[in-house]
């Protein structure tokens, strides 16, 4: 069992490192880097919307079926993440975005990213409970899955206002709850069967919202017919990417 906790928690934390992808983007100067941030915007919608529909519930809805509960999972990670954005825009809207000031979207996106990751840390516990060649197989998965997500989820926390090393610090502490996922799976998952039937439909709903919600609309502002079709391109990416994570998985 020792064991076992060793390569759950190594793993997790190679995947929490992960979030410091977006470090490779500081090199680029603000003014180019400005130009691209609605690209990565839309390359984080589609990630997000291809993650959800490609990875996320399929993977649940293959272990349970399509019942009634996860739908209402679901719509209650969606619900619980209006509430939350809600609170944000009560508390924060008179003030201007700017880097002390994020915008709301950022926000709801750490929220997100955080309960996407603790699911990833909940996944790789319970695999080594399988095997330990099991736990390794799918923590590769897991960083290759995660890569282009980080990417992506720099861009957003940059254009909702914070500054490149501020958003590399939240990416990273949000990438922690990977560490603390392994820890629950490894506690209770012998004890509670199906512990992802509620969180991945959860974050599913989670991720709809931030991608339907939020990112899409901010591409709407950019209405030039030729930065619109590379946002859309942009956006099956991201899917693609998704889809091609599955097909060599």
């Amino acid at each position: 069992m020792l064991d076992i906790w060793i390569y759950s928690l190594i793993s997790v934390i190679i995947v929490s490192l992960i979030s410091f992808v977006g470090i490779l983007t500081i090199s680029i100067k603000a003014d180019k880097l400005n130009k691209i941030l609605l690209y990565m915007v839309s390359f984080s919608a589609g990630a997000l919307f291809g993650d959800v529909f490609i990875h996320l519930l399929p993977e649940v809805v293959e272990e349970t079926g399509f019942s009634l509960w996860i739908s209402f999972y679901l719509m209650f990670g969606i619900a619980f993440s209006f509430i939350v954005e809600k609170f944000i825009h009560w508390r924060h809207c008179h003030i201007p975005t700017s880097k002390e000031h994020v915008h709301p979207f950022a926000m709801i996106n750490l929220f997100g990213d955080a309960v996407h990751n603790f699911i990833d840390g909940v996944i790789i516990g319970a695999s080594y409970l399988v095997s330990i060649p099991v736990g390794i197989a799918t923590t590769i998965a897991v960083i290759l899955h995660e890569l282009p997500q980080e990417i992506g989820d720099f861009g957003v926390l940059l254009y909702g206002g914070f500054s490149k090393w501020k958003a590399l610090f939240f990416n990273f502490i949000t990438a922690l709850t990977a560490v603390f996922g392994a820890v629950v799976s490894l506690l209770i998952s012998l004890y509670v069967e199906n512990i992802t039937t509620v969180l991945v439909p959860f974050a599913a709903g989670t991720f709809i919202y931030i991608a339907g919600s939020d990112l899409i609309p901010e591409l709407h502002k950019e209405v030039e017919v030729k930065k619109s079709l590379l946002q859309f391109i942009a956006i099956v990416f991201g899917v693609l990417v998704m889809l091609a994570l599955l097909v060599l998985g």
